[in-house]
């Protein structure tokens, strides 16, 4: 994969590239190819939607999985009990329990980035809703972290589904891979998480959809994507 020095990204600064708009293929070879750190950075998206996130009813909430993964260790959490329990074990789940995970948490364990519970543990779960809500932590069955399929949803969460929300101001923001992953898988993981956006439309929203989409990596540039050549409703 080319690098580029920090000298061919001020150069692009100064060409005023974070002010233009590029297709989904340019965005991405640029993101890419001015990669100029040691580590592997990560590559977001940005989508701004329009849509008012005040109405109950333009609420967008959902999880797509990544055909590529995102690239990130994933240690899941897992509320179960009995089969359900053993279940979860053996698909991958890196930490399983019942009340006593539930005190562990309370007392400042934290050290996964994704639960799942199934439904007969919620009602002890919500007792977590002040430690993993502000985190986005809590299981939701929305996006399927709240269900009796905990072998399934373990694995499809390794294997790299992601949810996402619209925030306050109506934009979704999720991570699609590595820079390492190379222009045409990031593109691939684009491309799913946006067919699940649109699929999510409210139906009482009104004009444009997809207003503005853009890419960055963790260090590089920010960069437009025009949202006219999308794939967009």
């Amino acid at each position: 994969m080319k690098k580029r020095g920090k000298k061919y990204i001020d150069a692009l600064k100064k060409a005023g590239i974070e002010s233009r708009v590029f297709t989904l293929d340019d965005a991405l070879n640029i993101i890419v190819d001015t990669h100029h750190v040691k580590f592997d950075e990560s590559v977001d998206t940005a989508i701004n939607l329009g849509i008012d996130v005040k109405k109950n009813d333009q609420q967008v909430r959902g999880a797509v999985l990544l055909p590529h993964g995102t690239g990130k260790n994933v240690k899941i959490l897992v509320f179960a009990k009995g089969e359900k329990e053993r279940e979860a074990q053996s698909a991958g789940a890196d930490y399983v329990g019942q009340e006593d995970m539930i005190t562990k948490v309370q007392q400042g364990f934290m050290d996964f980035n994704r639960v799942v519970a199934t439904p007969d543990m919620m009602a002890s779960v919500g007792k977590l809703g002040k430690i993993l809500g502000p985190r986005g932590l809590m299981p939701n069955p929305k996006v399927g972290t709240v269900t009796f399929e905990v072998g399934k949803i373990v694995k499809e969460l390794k294997e790299g589904k992601i949810e996402f929300k619209a925030e306050k101001n109506g934009i979704v923001q999720a991570s699609i891979g590595k820079v390492s992953f190379g222009s045409e898988k990031l593109k691939e993981n684009f491309t799913a998480l946006l067919e699940v956006v649109n699929r999510l439309k409210p139906a009482s929203s009104k004009g444009v959809y997809v207003k503005k989409v853009s890419l960055s990596s963790t260090m590089g540039l920010g960069v437009n994507v025009d949202t006219l050549k999308l794939r967009i409703i």
